[in-house]
């Protein structure tokens, strides 16, 4: 009789399979409030490495990072209206304190444009306070009626950038910047993602925004995901918080701004664009653990050598655990690693130590060969690499595989339900087409020109709209 699959298979229900991995990989769990989620060691480590090289590159752009409260008086989020309005239903709102009840009700921040804007027109005087570029880490509250670990959580961990600039164009510039030099870079440099640079529709835009920019990534299943996202922000929230400058021709101007953020949410979009039937495949860039070395048996020599093994990878530069557990079956922690995705697994025994060999596994190409024991450490880091642009060739060929054209909104509806997106004229889709495909359960996910750059208006000739079915 044939043994269960440690997973759900992909084929037969994907949701399904997601929630499996998630948990048999020990990424997170259910938190006790509906819509949260614990985050457990394996999976904050993926996160700690995605937010260690972004930082990296944000504090790139001259950005510097603050922190600001997670309670937010009510009242700031009703000076933007559009902001508030495209807000309301997702806020949660605290009415009692200290066992009284507030005289304002707070609001947990869903995003933190409104307080800012309060800090910068007390920052902001001059041209000379100019640009001013922030970027803080944190948590948000968005009460979330569906959730799902990850992907959408009522609380849930991101950066959020906040920028102004005395000129449209250089806050224009800036934001487009972070869409393609911070988070495109690292996307497809350290995640090995795939992805759509887009620009959202008016219907789709962030509350509050004059334009957003996103990344849009093809899941596993030929859904799409939002990767992340830029806005241009204008004047609106300044105009309403009166946040503005002296000018070198000493008159008063509003700022121009942007924001930006990435959550949590990557982790969900790294395991659904590149996890398979046997587990999750990290890219070995962003890899906490890139080689486990593993003891077959309990032999002292085998143990010895596979310690020796880790310390010496460890001083080439390697990511590496070794795995000494004999007392748990070695086909059991096979597996376990192989389901959190660790790219490269070195397998000692007496019958390899004998022959001064290991066995070398590899999680993304797939295949074990046996390997000198001497060779490992100048071998490791091109079969690294190789994996690297395996796992975004793999996914790119994916897209473009289940990507077609098609010139109305019925042809869209039937690519998309079917497993892929769907490209038409934003010309002969238009506001209503895109109205018509939200009443069958597919978005304009995002607007791009005919040669797949990022448009430089909503109607500019020649658009393209990007349509799919989305998480």
């Amino acid at each position: 009789m044939a043994k269960a699959p440690v997973l759900t298979p992909r084929g037969d229900d994907f949701p399904r399979w997601y929630q499996d991995l998630i948990s048999k990989a020990e990424l997170a769990d259910n938190g006790p409030v509906r819509g949260t989620m614990v985050i457990r060691p394996y999976g904050y480590g993926l996160w700690e490495r995605m937010q260690q090289d972004l930082d990296a590159r944000i504090k790139g752009t001259g950005a510097q990072n603050a922190y600001f409260p997670l309670l937010i008086p009510q009242s700031y989020l009703t000076r933007e209206a559009e902001h508030v309005e495209g807000f309301a239903p997702e806020l949660a709102v605290v009415t009692h304190g200290g066992g009284k009840e507030l005289e304002e009700p707070v609001v947990v921040r869903p995003t933190s444009e409104t307080i800012v804007n309060e800090y910068f027109s007390k920052w902001v005087q001059s041209y000379r306070d100019l640009p001013l570029l922030i970027n803080q880490w944190a948590n948000v509250v968005r009460w979330e009626l569906r959730p799902r670990l990850f992907l959408r959580t009522s609380e849930f961990l991101w950066q959020e950038g906040h920028t102004a600039h005395a000129t449209y164009e250089d806050a224009r510039d800036f934001a487009a910047r972070i869409h393609r030099d911070v988070y495109g870079a690292f996307m497809r440099d350290v995640l090995a993602m795939d992805f759509v640079l887009g620009r959202k529709t008016a219907k789709e835009r962030f509350a509050g925004a004059i334009n957003t920019l996103t990344l849009e990534g093809m899941m596993g299943d030929g859904k799409a995901l939002q990767l992340g996202t830029s806005h241009e922000l204008g004047q609106n929230f300044a105009r309403a918080f009166q946040t503005q400058y002296l000018s070198k021709d000493g008159t008063q101007e509003l700022v121009w701004q942007t924001s930006w953020g990435a959550t949590t949410r990557l982790v969900g979009a790294l395991v659904m664009m590149h996890g398979d039937d046997d587990g999750l495949c990290v890219p070995p860039r962003l890899a906490p653990v890139q080689v486990v070395v593993l003891a077959v048996k309990d032999d002292e020599a085998v143990l010895a050598k596979v310690r020796e093994v880790g310390e010496r990878l460890t001083a080439a530069g390697v990511r590496v655990q070794v795995d000494d557990r004999t007392d748990v079956p070695f086909g059991r922690r096979a597996v376990d690693w192989e389901l959190k995705g660790v790219p490269v697994r070195v397998e000692v025994g007496p019958r390899d130590l004998a022959g001064g060999t290991a066995m070398l596994v590899r999680r993304v190409a797939g295949g074990k060969r046996p390997v000198a024991l001497d060779a490992l450490a100048a071998l490791l880091p091109t079969v690294l690499e190789e994996d690297q642009e395996l796992l975004l060739a793999r996914a790119r060929e994916r897209r473009e595989s289940r990507t077609s054209e098609v010139t109305g909104v019925e042809e869209a509806v039937e690519v998309a339900s079917a497993g892929g997106w769907a490209r038409v004229p934003w010309s002969a889709l238009g506001p209503d087409g895109e109205a018509r495909l939200a009443e069958r359960g597919v978005t304009v996910r995002c607007l791009v020109t005919e040669d797949g750059a990022v448009p430089d208006a909503d109607e500019t000739p020649g658009n393209v709209a990007l349509v799919a079915r989305a998480y």
